[in-house]
């Protein structure tokens, strides 16, 4: 009775410890790297990147004592810290991106949010589009079409990539088609909403995997995404590019005007 009254204890004890060194591996590290700004020297920042990869590395691979989602929401935490700081990221730019997705995804794959974040993150801002790809391919094999609310949303976020940031035009039709199936089986405006335009967008790519209308949708979904203002602007100058144009309403909205032939 003893032995097993000792270790009731020491088990929670251990795990406690674990969760608690993740939290003081992760924080101190990347607010060092965060704190410094245009003082530190490119050389250091570089070597403040190669130890918050290492210490990524190590959270993959520790084991999670069933606190997964925690895990991921502090994961997650620092990767919105990493990816907020612009004045460091324009001098080491956005490599470990993917990085952060591998273990917040690992550990929950249905956060929803997550993969919003790394198709912006991973394709757009570190163009590493086939590890976004990737890591989104992998947690829909976790997905279905109820679970978790919405998940339609990451067949979107798939398609994007591999239109806009690959090319691969039948692939994009396929995840488009699938968001947009998944969408259907929903009554509600939004999800309806989603169904109609994920597939025109997968009939425009069916008729012409080169259609101007499918990328100026696709830009469109990317622009109206939440999107900062630096890939809001991306967005409106790559539709523009497309022959496309983009209104700002007095609302706040963006209005999108195609051009006359596809």
């Amino acid at each position: 009775m003893l032995l097993l009254s000792r270790k009731a204890i020491i088990t929670p004890v251990v795990i406690c410890a674990c969760i608690l060194g993740v939290g003081l591996i992760q924080f101190p590290e990347l607010q060092k790297l965060i704190n410094r700004k245009q003082s530190a020297s490119l050389e250091t920042l570089e070597k403040e990147i190669k130890s918050e990869n290492l210490r990524l590395k190590f959270l993959q691979k520790m084991p999670s004592f069933s606190y997964d989602n925690f895990i991921a929401d502090l994961v997650y935490l620092n990767f919105l810290q990493y990816f907020g700081d612009d004045e460091v990221r324009d001098k080491t730019g956005y490599s470990l991106s993917p990085e952060y997705f591998e273990i917040i995804l690992k550990y929950d794959p249905r956060f929803l949010a997550a993969y919003r974040s790394l198709s912006v993150s991973t394709s757009l801002y570190a163009a590493m589009p086939e590890r976004a790809i990737a890591i989104s391919e992998k947690g829909l094999k976790s997905l279905s079409p109820s679970v978790p609310e919405k998940s339609y949303y990451v067949w979107r976020y798939k398609g994007i990539d591999e239109l806009l940031f690959l090319g691969d035009a039948k692939a994009a039709q396929k995840s488009f088609a699938t968001a947009a199936k998944w969408a259907s089986k929903f009554s509600d405006a939004e999800s309806q909403m989603i169904a109609n335009t994920s597939q025109r967008t997968a009939e425009f790519l069916s008729r012409n995997p080169n259609s101007k209308y499918a990328q100026i949708s696709t830009w469109a979904m990317v622009l109206n995404n939440q999107a900062d203002e630096r890939t809001q602007k991306r967005a409106i100058s790559e539709i523009e590019v497309l022959g496309g144009k983009v209104i700002t309403t007095p609302e706040g909205t963006h209005q999108i005007i195609f051009p006359p032939k596809d």
